[in-house]
């Protein structure tokens, strides 16, 4: 093989033009690779209390494999920590005999993901056989959860450990260090030396000509509870940066009772531990903003939004949306009913403590519907899942979890999103419904959640981004690249998946994969959340690698929430056996039937069979 080195510092394959950046490579291109002008300004030897710059950051080519820790050394060279990676060697490359028989005898998890997402007639005999069902579900819990560190390694501001990322709950963790700086490409070596234009990757990866819809007949009720579940827990401060947060780590229902104790007494009733609501046409709604004191809910300043359009809600982006207002209201309306049934068993209990009962109830009902719904919609197995918190209790299930900013990223699921929705006979585009509750109480909350279970959601794919929705997803990429991502291949190893190792590969779509060559250059080059919306279709919601990616980060935030730990998984905490069992068979269509004032029929996640 005929190899030399390019203009930038690459090695070079003559036959088939792949890069190929060895260990031996890194030395001897270091000189040349680093006179690339870097993304961010390079602190200088001659600021004013500025580090000397080295000439090469060796790290910047990832050489340690297997999670191995590289740490740069004075000489342009590299060490790398090989401690509990069952790997050793210059580079953490050499297995032990024990990660060789798990690499050589575990199956990969795509292998895995196909097998539970086919094969109905053996999963229908193992739903069917408790003992062994329950074995599965506690290994689901317990191998999804082992990939999520506990407590968190890193953070965004640094590329190394610190105890901010334990300490400092201001920041998401990270699973992955940020990319070192001032490195020769902004994924470290491999592809071109500035990212992608954004608006022109946006233009050819991402933007719809044509509404695709969701292969697995996903409707817009799914798309909606994902975005009011997720921004509990999902509550970035973009005032001081995309790394920071003001959330509390995890499933904490503040989406649906604030998130500072302040708004919490605020939404009160201060009887029978309700919520405060009004009647607006004959039903129940939270109420106006107006009319609560001591709350700090802040809508756009740029908006125009009336008064009687604002309302006080757990999260203020909830009224800006007529879908969130709906869950919004329902979930109101859940906890005064659930609130109500505490009463009929505990009359003595005072207004605080069947208040703060009823919450409790409501997070388990959040968790149950999550997982034995939502989850098992977005992944397709045929494995039943089920929430089954006594599954962890005496096993090396950790109670602590921290929200990760690639989780966060991972989340924007804007290609769901349907051009219209029609109710009762009205179309509304993307933009009649923001900022806007009206279609609601123009058609009534029974008709607008109808027409939400009875609308396609899109297929979480490229080229499917609504072109209204272009300056969020322009912004997301922003933030990724702000926050040093490094690339979906790096991702694919730290969850245990073999790297992609080609654009083709990737994609699965010859035309998709010569446009992203184009861009990146590189495979190892492609960017965090591109390749997560560019790998080809698998038979979950999402392609394969968010169902492995995400499934961790979900798993290990549902079930290390403190309810589920062995201390507070008891009838007692919730009020009796009756309480209890509310949380047991709670469902979406439960949820919404009891909450609907008439007509509740068909709430599911996906459309009703025979919906165009």
């Amino acid at each position: 093989m005929v190899k030399s080195m390019s203009s930038d510092g690459h090695q070079e394959d003559k036959r088939g033009g792949r890069v190929v950046f060895g260990v031996a490579g890194v030395v001897l291109a270091a000189s040349l690779l680093f006179m690339r002008s870097p993304v961010q300004d390079t602190p200088t030897s001659s600021s004013p209390g500025a580090p000397a710059v080295l000439d090469y950051d060796p790290c910047c080519a990832y050489p340690c494999q297997n999670q191995g820790v590289c740490m740069r050394l004075p000489t342009n060279n590299y060490t790398c920590d090989c401690t509990g990676t069952d790997h050793y060697g210059t580079n953490c490359d050499i297995p032990t005999w024990t990660a060789w028989l798990k690499k050589n005898l575990k199956p990969d998890p795509e292998t895995i993901h196909n097998l539970i997402t086919s094969h109905s007639w053996f999963w229908a005999i193992i739903n069917r056989i408790p003992f062994l069902h329950k074995r599965i579900m506690t290994y689901v819990y317990l191998s999804r959860g082992d990939l999520v560190d506990s407590p968190p390694t890193y953070e965004s501001d640094h590329s190394y450990i610190t105890l901010n990322a334990y300490y400092n709950e201001s920041y998401y963790g990270r699973a992955l260090p940020p990319v070192p700086e001032h490195c020769p490409t902004p994924l470290g070596v491999k592809g071109h030396r500035e990212y992608p234009d954004v608006d022109t990757l946006i233009k050819k990866i991402f933007l719809r000509k044509q509404f695709i819809p969701e292969p697995h007949d996903t409707n817009i009720l799914f798309q909606y509870y994902a975005q009011h579940f997720t921004h509990q827990f999902f509550w970035t401060d973009y005032e001081k940066g995309p790394q920071l947060t003001k959330g509390n780590g995890g499933v904490d229902v503040s989406n649906i009772y604030g998130l500072k104790e302040q708004d919490r007494r605020g939404l009160r009733s201060g009887h029978r531990g309700k919520l405060l609501t009004q009647v607006i046409n004959g039903e129940e709604f939270p109420p106006y903003l107006k009319d609560v004191q001591g709350i700090s809910m802040d809508y756009p300043p740029h908006i125009p939004i009336p008064d009687d359009s604002k309302f006080a809600l757990g999260h203020p982006f909830f009224a800006l949306l007529p879908g969130l207002f709906a869950y919004s209201t329902i979930w109101v309306r859940e906890h005064n009913r659930v609130c109500d049934e505490l009463f009929k068993v505990h009359p003595d209990w005072d207004d605080e403590r069947l208040y703060q009962t009823a919450r409790l109830i409501i997070i388990g009902e959040v968790i149950k519907i999550t997982i034995e719904d939502y989850v098992q919609h977005l992944s397709q197995y045929n494995l039943r899942l089920t929430f089954e918190p006594h599954l962890t209790h005496g096993t090396r299930f950790q109670y602590h979890n921290r929200i990760h900013a690639e989780f966060n990223h991972l989340y924007h699921w804007h290609p769901l999103v349907s051009d219209t929705l029609h109710v009762n006979g009205t179309d509304y585009g993307i933009m009649d419904m923001a900022y806007s509750t009206a279609p609601i109480f123009k058609h009534g909350l029974d008709n607008f959640i109808h027409a939400m279970v009875n609308t396609r959601a899109g297929a979480l794919t490229t080229r499917n981004h609504a072109p209204v929705l272009y300056p969020v997803l322009k912004k997301v990429i922003e933030n990724g690249r702000r926050l040093r991502f490094q690339g979906i291949n790096a991702y694919r190893q730290r969850f245990e998946m073999r790297p992609f190792t080609s654009f083709q590969d990737l994609t699965g779509d010859a035309e998709l994969a010569a446009e992203l060559e184009e861009l990146y250059g590189d495979i190892d080059a492609v960017e965090y959340y591109v390749g997560l919306l560019a790998e080809r279709p698998g038979p979950s919601v999402t392609p394969l690698s968010m169902v492995n990616m995400g499934g961790p980060w979900s798993v290990k935030g549902l079930l290390a929430n403190p309810i589920c730990s062995p201390r507070y998984w008891k009838p007692s905490t919730f009020g009796g056996e009756e309480g209890f069992n509310i949380i047991k068979t709670a469902s979406i269509q439960k949820l919404f039937c009891l909450n609907m004032k008439n007509g509740c029929q068909n709430i599911a996640f996906t459309v009703p069979a025979g919906t165009p």
